[in-house]
């Protein structure tokens, strides 16, 4: 008969196994190689001002939105501010986009999936027209996820620096972001990192609607092969991975593409 320390010992062998294929064991630190230097990540001022110079900041060439839904979602430690000028170029064109409604996009998945699945919902029912979901970084990752499991809702998925494939393949400081949030949210929700099974499983299966994901490999933040999937259509560009929301070449891809989504 098993005693009550051999039960303890095999649920927490139990645990430890869960937990290892939800988050990378301790010793994995992120990837210095071949992430570029996180310096590089200054570019964003340079990116700005290349933006509203360019002529697809205001609009000339670009098909008019048309009133189609948007809802745009931050990165990891970041919130809607971060998204404030994509979403005032959304407006300005025609699009009726729309914050996710983050402050903070730290906590767990499912948790972060509550209020966007609400956003997505009480989108489409004013509008009466499948969603877009356009996500930075981490912001992709949830809209993937989203997506999959309301496909009826969801237009298509458009990803900004994202890890779609693997999602801790990152650089080291924003590993060190990562498990700083992991530790935050057991003791405030007091679930360890078993809760994020079904989301890592449905982030892997196959798109249940046109998905893009745009990358640079100068990124220095997500490695850009993280970004890279066989059932995913993949764009190119050149820029920092916080710079892809200020990109000029970010923004002729989304105008081209919310209007008429990429199908396998």
């Amino acid at each position: 008969m098993e005693t009550v320390s051999e039960h303890r010992s095999r649920r927490r062998g139990r645990w430890e196994e869960v937990a290892a294929s939800i988050l990378p064991d301790l010793r994995h630190l992120g990837s210095w190689d071949p992430i570029p230097p996180m310096w590089l990540e200054g570019r964003i001022y340079l990116e700005y001002l290349k933006l509203i110079l360019d002529q697809v900041f205001r609009g000339v060439d670009v098909p008019p939105g048309r009133g189609r839904p948007v809802i745009l979602i931050p990165g990891f430690l970041a919130g809607d501010w971060t998204l404030g000028t994509p979403f005032t170029w959304l407006r300005r064109i025609g699009y009726r986009p729309q914050m996710a409604g983050v402050a903070f996009n730290v906590m767990y998945s499912e948790v972060m999936l509550r209020p966007l699945l609400d956003a997505l919902q009480q989108l489409q029912h004013r509008t009466g027209a499948r969603v877009s979901l356009v996500g930075h970084s981490r912001g992709g990752v949830l809209a993937k996820v989203l997506s999959h499991r309301n496909p009826e809702l969801v237009e298509q998925v458009i990803t900004l620096g994202s890890p779609l494939n693997d999602p801790f393949d990152i650089h080291p400081l924003t590993m060190a972001g990562v498990r700083a949030a992991h530790v935050y949210n057991v003791f405030r929700y007091g679930h360890p990192a078993s809760v994020e099974m079904r989301f890592l499983r449905d982030l892997a299966a196959a798109p249940r609607v046109p998905t893009t994901s745009i990358y640079s490999r100068s990124d220095g933040v997500v490695n850009w092969r993280a970004c890279l999937r066989r059932d995913v259509n993949a764009i190119e560009v050149n820029g920092s991975h916080v710079g892809l929301a200020l990109n000029p070449e970010v923004y002729r891809i989304l105008a081209h593409l919310l209007p008429a989504p990429w199908r396998a």
